[in-house]
C-alpha cells in the first residue's frame, strides 16, 4: 500500500444559526442526550406498531396469515430502505437536524392516521374470527386497504428518514480530532443501543399490553403521543447541537469517478502514484474534495481500475470533472465499494429477525400464554425478553468486557467492529436452531397429544438472537460510521439500515418461494395455511438456520480480505501495524 498522503481541511461544524461552533458550548454528551431521547421514544412508538402489526393485519384487516406476514416484512423493509433517502437528503441538502425535524412530523401523522382507522369501525372490515372462520371473513379492500397502507408508509417514510440521522447527529457531537471525545464514540454507540433496547422493551411490554387489552386504537394513539414527545426531545437540544452543513449531492462525484474511469479504460496506470491527479479547484459538486477533516487521505492499491480516473490526458489544460477526478474522490468510491460485501453478509441475519417479528408471534399465539391466574402475556411481548436481558448486558459489556478486551487487543473499542459483527452472525444461527426444535415439539404436542405448551418455550430463540443483535447491530453501525468521511456519515450509516430492509424483503420472497416449491396436490405448502398446526414452520426455520451458517462462513471469507482505509484513523487498529490494518476475523477464528 502506498503511503502517499494528500492535503486535508479542518472539520467544519455550525450551530443552528449557521455560525461556527464553540467547543465549550456545543456538542458532547450533553447535546447527544437529546438525540438519545428521540432514539428511545421513536423506537418505542414504531416498535409497538411493527412488532404487533401482524396481529392487527390478521385479526382486524382479515389478511391471510402468509399475506399478513408479508405486509409486516414489506413495511419494516421499507422503513429501512427509506433510510437511504434520509441519509441522502441530510448529507446533500438539509443536514441531519432539519431532516429529522421534518420527517419526525411525517411519522407522527402516520401514527395518527393508524389510530383513526383502528378507532372508526367504518374504516375496517366487519368483525370476524380468522382462526375459526377465516374462509368467510371479509378481507380489507378498496379505501380501507388504501388508508391502511397510506398510514403504514407515512410511518415508514418518517421512521426511515430519521434512523440514519439519529445515529449520525448523535455521533457528530464528538469531534474526531479531539482524542478524548473520539474515544467516547464507541461508548456513544453502546449507549444509543441501550436507548434502543429501552424503547423496544417498553413498547413490547406496556404498549403491546395496552393494544391487547384496551384496543389497537388506544395503542396506536399512545404511539402517536410517544412520537410527539420524541420530536420535542429533539427540538429541546437545538441550541446545543454541532451540525455538519450539507455539501451538495453525494452521488455526482461518485458518478464522475465511474464515468472517468470507464472513459479512460484503455489508459495504462502510471507506475508512481505521484503522477496521478492530486487536486484541483473544487467545483460546486466536489463534495469529496471538501469533506475531509484533519485526517490524511492515503492512496490504496485496491480497485486499481478506478485510478485511471486520475490520469491526466491533456497536459496544461483543464479537463472536465467527468473526465478527470482527484485521488481523494477515487479513494472514497473505493471505500463505498469495499464495504458492500460486509453489508451483504448481514442480510440473512435480518431475515432471521423478520421471523421473530412475524411467525414467532403467531407461534406464541397458539401456545399457553397464561403466567398466573388472571394474567396472560401477549405473544408480541415475548420479544421483550432479549431487551430485558440487554439492558443489563449492554452496560456490563461497556464497563467490564470492553476495558478487559482493550488491555488484550489495544483497540479503543475492545474488539474491532468487524469482529463484533462476525460473533453476532455466528450466534444468530442458533436462534433458528432453537426455533426449529421448539416448533417441532409444539406441533407434535398439539397434534398427537392434544397439549398446549407454555409460551416461554419459545423464549430461547429471542434470547439468543438478542445477544447476536447486540454484537452485529452495534458493530455494523460503528463500522459504517468509522468508514465514512464528512459529508457521507448519514448516507453510509443508512446502508446499515438497508441491510435490515433487504433482509425483510428477502423474508417475503422466501415465504412465497417456499410455498411455491413445497406445494403439492394434498397440501398448499409449508406456510400456506392459517393454522400453524397444519403448516411446517419447523422446516422453514431449519432452512434459515442452514442459510445463516453458510452466510457466516461467507462473512469470514469477505472480512479476511477486507482492509481498513488507513486514512480513517478511527476505522480500525493502529495504522503502524500492517496486520492490524486488515481488521478481519483472523484473531477471533484463527483462520
Amino acid at each position: 500500500m502506498s503511503q502517499f498522503m494528500y492535503g486535508s481541511m479542518e472539520e467544519v461544524s455550525v450551530d443552528w444559526r449557521g455560525k461556527p461552533c464553540k467547543a465549550n458550548k456545543h456538542g458532547g454528551m450533553s447535546a447527544a442526550i437529546f438525540v438519545l431521547g428521540l432514539q428511545a421514544f421513536e423506537m418505542m412508538a414504531v416498535a409497538a406498531v411493527g412488532n404487533n402489526l401482524i396481529t392487527y393485519v390478521f385479526n382486524d384487516m382479515h389478511f391471510p396469515l402468509s399475506k399478513s406476514a408479508n405486509v409486516v416484512t414489506n413495511f419494516i423493509g421499507t422503513v429501512f430502505l427509506l433510510s437511504l433517502v434520509g441519509g441522502f437528503l441530510s448529507d446533500s441538502y438539509l443536514g441531519s437536524f432539519w431532516t429529522m425535524l421534518v420527517f419526525g412530523f411525517v411519522e407522527l401523522f402516520g401514527f395518527i392516521l393508524l389510530c383513526i382507522q383502528a378507532h372508526v369501525p367504518q374504516l375496517r372490515p366487519p368483525h370476524c374470527d380468522m382462526v375459526s372462520n377465516g374462509d368467510h371473513c371479509e378481507e380489507a379492500k378498496g379505501y380501507k386497504a388504501i388508508i391502511l397502507f397510506i398510514a403504514l408508509y407515512l410511518v415508514a417514510l418518517g421512521s426511515g428518514c430519521l434512523k440514519p440521522n439519529i445515529i449520525s447527529l448523535g455521533a457528530d457531537q464528538f469531534t474526531r480530532e479531539n482524542t478524548k471525545q473520539s474515544k467516547k464514540l464507541s461508548t456513544y454507540f453502546n449507549i444509543a443501543y441501550f436507548a434502543f433496547c429501552m424503547g423496544e422493551l417498553i413498547a413490547l411490554t406496556l404498549l403491546v399490553w395496552v393494544q391487547t387489552h384496551s384496543g389497537m386504537d388506544v395503542g396506536f394513539g399512545i404511539s402517536a403521543a410517544v412520537m410527539g414527545i420524541g420530536v420535542i426531545s429533539l427540538a429541546s437540544g437545538t441550541v446545543l447541537y454541532r451540525n455538519k452543513p450539507p455539501r451538495g449531492s453525494i452521488f455526482t462525484p461518485i458518478a464522475q469517478v465511474l464515468v472517468a474511469a470507464i472513459t479512460k479504460r484503455k489508459q495504462i496506470c502510471p507506475s508512481s502514484v505521484e503522477m496521478l491527479n492530486v487536486s484541483r479547484n473544487n467545483g460546486p459538486n466536489q463534495v469529496f474534495d471538501t469533506s475531509f477533516n484533519t485526517e490524511n487521505l492515503l492512496h490504496t492499491n485496491k480497485f486499481k481500475f478506478l485510478d485511471k480516473a486520475c490520469i491526466r490526458t491533456q497536459d496544461g489544460k483543464n479537463e472536465s470533472p467527468w473526465r478527470l477526478c482527484t485521488v481523494s474522490q477515487v479513494e472514497q468510491v473505493k471505500i463505498i465499494i469495499s464495504v458492500v460485501p460486509i453489508f451483504a453478509c448481514t442480510i440473512i441475519f435480518n431475515t432471521i429477525l423478520a421471523q421473530l417479528q412475524t411467525f414467532s408471534v403467531q407461534q406464541g399465539s397458539t401456545m399457553n400464554t397464561k403466567i398466573i391466574d388472571g394474567f396472560e402475556i401477549p405473544p408480541a411481548s415475548l420479544q421483550s425478553i432479549p431487551y430485558i436481558m440487554l439492558i443489563f448486558v449492554v452496560p456490563l459489556y461497556e464497563t467490564v468486557l470492553v476495558p478487559t478486551a482493550q488491555k488484550i487487543t489495544g483497540n479503543d473499542s475492545g474488539i474491532t467492529p468487524l469482529q463484533r459483527v462476525g460473533i453476532g452472525l455466528f450466534v444468530a444461527t442458533f436462534s433458528m436452531v432453537s426455533a426449529a426444535l421448539v416448533e417441532k415439539k409444539r406441533r407434535v404436542s398439539a397434534l398427537h397429544h392434544d397439549e398446549t405448551m407454555s409460551i416461554f418455550w419459545i423464549a430461547p430463540q429471542f434470547l439468543i438472537f438478542g445477544v447476536s443483535e447486540m454484537f452485529t447491530a452495534v458493530g455494523l453501525i460503528e463500522f459504517f460510521y468509522k468508514q465514512s468521511l464528512e459529508g457521507m456519515q448519514s448516507f453510509l450509516t443508512a446502508m446499515t439500515y438497508c441491510s435490515y430492509s433487504f433482509g425483510f424483503y428477502l423474508s417475503s420472497i422466501l415465504v412465497s418461494l417456499v410455498n411455491q416449491i413445497t406445494r403439492s396436490k394434498s397440501h398448499g405448502g409449508w406456510l400456506s395455511d392459517n393454522d400453524l398446526n397444519k403448516d411446517r414452520l419447523d422446516l422453514f426455520y431449519w432452512m434459515l438456520a442452514a442459510l445463516s451458517l453458510i452466510n457466516f462462513f461467507n462473512y469470514v471469507f469477505c472480512s479476511k480480505f477486507f482492509s481498513y482505509n488507513p486514512s480513517l484513523s478511527n476505522g480500525g487498529p493502529c495504522h503502524d501495524d500492517p496486520k492490524a490494518r486488515q481488521g478481519s476475523l483472523e484473531e477471533v477464528y484463527d483462520i
